[in-house]
């Protein structure tokens, strides 16, 4: 199907595209638009939207739906991020159980937030976890479902980092046009005790930062293979 959406929009559609049953975030432009079209289409597609009180709240929602074994969708500004970051890190440890995305809106020349221009990227050094950037809509919805792809094939949560650009562009986008499924409502997550995966105490920490940085280079291999990484020249 086409369509001339927004790419926050775009990000709506591979989000459910993807199957996510758990949507969280803090209003923050430019970013505002994810939660706000989720909050109008949720109870018809059998997904759970909120606004959080915080973005690390919305953050550790998110983490135990998908602990739970519930695909989740984070959204904020750029200086959300640094507000979640004391539970990020320790999620880049412990790693997902179901899919993961958290899309960071960044704004160079700082055309809304007024604050800084806040570089997100950096957040990929700092704890391990692959960034995707979108520069369109239509990457917009790719790359949500790619995110979508890599966090369930290595169980890590991905960063989805886009821009005022990119998230507040029009276009043609083709997607697919998911049938609401508010009949057989919301899913309902089960969350399993495993403190070998969610306690990151010492000794066991030690071998999750091993692990990590085993991870992070399979996904490096699965990028440098992947359709969707691609190198513009001038």
């Amino acid at each position: 199907m086409k369509k001339v959406l927004l790419g926050n929009e775009a990000v709506v559609k591979g989000a459910l595209a993807s199957g996510v049953s758990f949507v969280s975030g803090y209003p923050g432009c430019p970013a505002a638009e994810i939660g706000d079209e989720f909050g109008r289409i949720a109870k018809e597609n059998g997904v759970y939207a909120e606004w959080s009180t915080n973005e690390k709240v919305a953050l550790e929602s998110a983490i135990g739906a998908s602990f739970s074994g519930l695909k989740s969708l984070v959204n904020m500004k750029s200086f959300g991020i640094n507000v979640a970051s004391d539970s990020l890190l320790p999620l880049a440890y412990t790693g997902t159980k179901a899919g993961m995305v958290i899309v960071v809106a960044d704004d160079p020349s700082c055309w809304s937030s007024a604050q800084s221009e806040q570089d997100s990227r950096a957040y990929a050094y700092l704890t391990h976890i692959p960034v995707l950037e979108p520069a369109d809509p239509q990457e917009c919805y790719d790359f949500t479902k790619l995110g979508f792809e890599i966090s369930e094939k290595f169980n890590t949560p991905v960063i989805l980092r886009t821009t005022t650009r990119s998230a507040h562009q029009r276009a043609i986008v083709n997607f697919e046009e998911i049938n609401p499924s508010a009949g057989s409502g919301r899913k309902i997550g089960n969350f399993s005790k495993n403190p070998y995966q969610f306690s990151t105490m010492p000794p066991r920490v030690m071998e999750m930062k091993k692990e990590l940085l085993e991870k992070i280079e399979k996904i490096k291999q699965f990028a440098e293979k992947s359709e969707s990484n691609k190198i513009i020249g001038n």
